[in-house]
């Protein structure tokens, strides 16, 4: 009874992904007199009718301020002044765009991150923002939509658990060039933020209330946006031959889950995006050991980021077919639990002898491959995964790792990553012999070669003949600290990625 009215009320609560203090934002063509703070930017270029109005109103103190500074209006420099003579406001931050041919969405919505991180620090509770002449590779709509869409990224946070959590904020005025137009480019990037908040709150949320039921429970929420959801239990993985899925799932009193999450926005051929979902990684009796298992529970950030993914395109009424396989188990230790040497068989047919139950989430994602080709015949298949650390040695934290046979596609997703700030790097496929293994077809571990690219690999025998990209976003799932666009915590990356390609292509 206890877990029923848990998952009741968490999943409520997750799939809204709310905030009662969250940010506010204001689009008009009027400056507010009556914030705390003003916000002001300073283009490299020279071109800063604002500024040099503004300056003229405060008898010159911002020009003295910035040569004093030697400020000359680089990207994402600022100095601030504390409550300029002959002015109501407290305090007025000059705020650097650097060179206008420059400046696109993507670094607008990095500084409204950064600006508003550095207004949350000084308690600022209202701020006006100049923003009606700021101008660069995007119009003035589309760049003061995106400052504000970093604000409100930033803004974001996770704090259930503290005894007095942070509830302060900012609510912020612009003055832009066509408010109209600013608030309906705002109103379409609130519905990809809906999505990023529900994959935060997915992989911040503790291993032991989210459970592969729990986010079962939270993607059944999104039947209110008309998203068709499908979840199988043990007893249906077992019947469908989804041996790979089930095993992983064994160790824990749960068992493993499918959860199915269908937007038909079109009657086109659907778009497949496949999620790893272990709710927890202890390693399997392969344990992992160290520091790095606390940060396990984010080992399901894959699937939270194509539910994510779905709840924006549902939220955004988009003109898309998509399928979203989760893949969903907690891979535990206990006497049920498969053990290094085991053989299981995959629904593709393919049997595979785990010598290493670390290597878990190619598993799951090799049985949720073959369900999403099975059922749905996709055109495309995308698959996200927190699947390796050889990949965090590879490319780091700043990067998802992308594999894939299809240049075009990997060309289109790594420019859709560029425009939101979540940049891809291609690595390659390969060494598919050292998976070879004397007692079955495949082995879940390479025996040498990278890491990452034989974790690709053995991905590869389950995409069939379906145009397929592999992404492997270890390291990018979960943040220690605040930068940019992102908050503490579950980052909800490759939301927006996916969004982006989605809407774009």
């Amino acid at each position: 009874m206890k877990n029923l009215i848990a998952f009741s009320a968490l999943s409520i609560a997750l799939a809204l992904s709310t905030q009662s203090h969250a940010a506010e934002f204001n689009f008009s063509s009027k400056l507010d007199s009556n914030a705390q703070a003003l916000v002001l930017f300073y283009s490299e270029d020279g071109s800063n009718t604002a500024f040099n109005s503004i300056n003229k109103k405060f008898n010159a103190q911002l020009q003295h301020a910035i040569e004093n500074e030697s400020f000359s209006g680089k990207y994402a420099s600022t100095v601030e002044l504390i409550a300029p003579y002959n002015s109501d406001y407290k305090r007025v931050l000059i705020v650097g765009t650097g060179k206008q041919d420059k400046l696109d969405r993507a670094l607008m919505t990095k500084l409204g991150g950064n600006i508003h991180a550095r207004l949350m620090s000084s308690k600022t509770t209202t701020a006006a923002v100049a923003f009606d002449d700021v101008e660069g590779v995007n119009n003035n709509s589309v760049l003061s939509a995106h400052f504000a869409h970093g604000a409100n990224l930033r803004d974001h946070r996770f704090e259930k658990y503290k005894q007095t959590p942070n509830t302060h904020t900012v609510s912020y005025h612009f003055d832009v060039s066509n408010s109209k137009q600013t608030k309906r480019n705002y109103s379409e990037l609130e519905s990809i933020q809906a999505g990023v908040f529900l994959a935060r709150d997915l992989t911040s949320e503790v291993a032991s209330e989210m459970t592969p039921v729990d986010f079962a429970s939270a993607a059944k929420e999104l039947e209110s946006l008309g998203v068709e959801i499908t979840i199988l239990e043990p007893k249906q993985l077992i019947e469908l031959g989804m041996g790979a899925l089930e095993a992983v799932g064994r160790g824990s009193e749960q068992g493993a889950r499918l959860v199915v999450v269908h937007y038909k926005g079109s009657n086109a051929t659907p778009i497949a995006l496949v999620g790893k979902g272990i709710t927890f990684d202890s390693g399997g009796y392969s344990i992992k050991t160290g520091a790095s298992i606390a940060r396990m529970k984010s080992d399901m950030a894959g699937a939270a980021a194509v539910l994510g993914t779905i709840k924006a395109m549902a939220l955004a009424k988009a003109d898309k077919n998509i399928v979203a396989v989760m893949g969903m188990a907690a891979n535990m230790v206990s006497q049920y639990a498969v053990a290094p040497g085991d053989v299981v068989r995959t629904a593709e047919g393919l049997s595979v002898e785990i010598v290493n139950t670390d290597a878990e989430g190619r598993l799951v994602l090799s049985d949720a491959m073959w369900y999403a080709r099975e059922y749905f015949k996709p055109e495309i298949m995308i698959d996200v995964a927190t699947l390796t650390g050889s990949k965090i040695k590879a490319v780091g934290n700043d990067y998802a790792a992308v594999f894939s046979d299809d240049d075009t596609l990997v060309t289109q997703l790594t420019l859709a990553g560029m425009q939101v700030n979540e940049n891809l790097w291609r690595l390659p496929l390969g060494y598919k012999e050292t998976l070879s293994s004397d007692i079955a077809d495949l082995k879940n571990l390479g025996s040498s070669g990278p890491g990452a690219t034989t974790a690709a690999s053995f991905l590869q025998h389950f995409a069939g003949e379906t145009r397929w990209v592999h992404i492997d976003i270890a390291g990018n799932a979960l943040a220690t600290k605040g930068k940019d666009e992102i908050s503490p915590g579950g980052t909800g990356y490759g939301v927006r990625l996916l969004s982006e390609w989605l809407l774009s292509n």
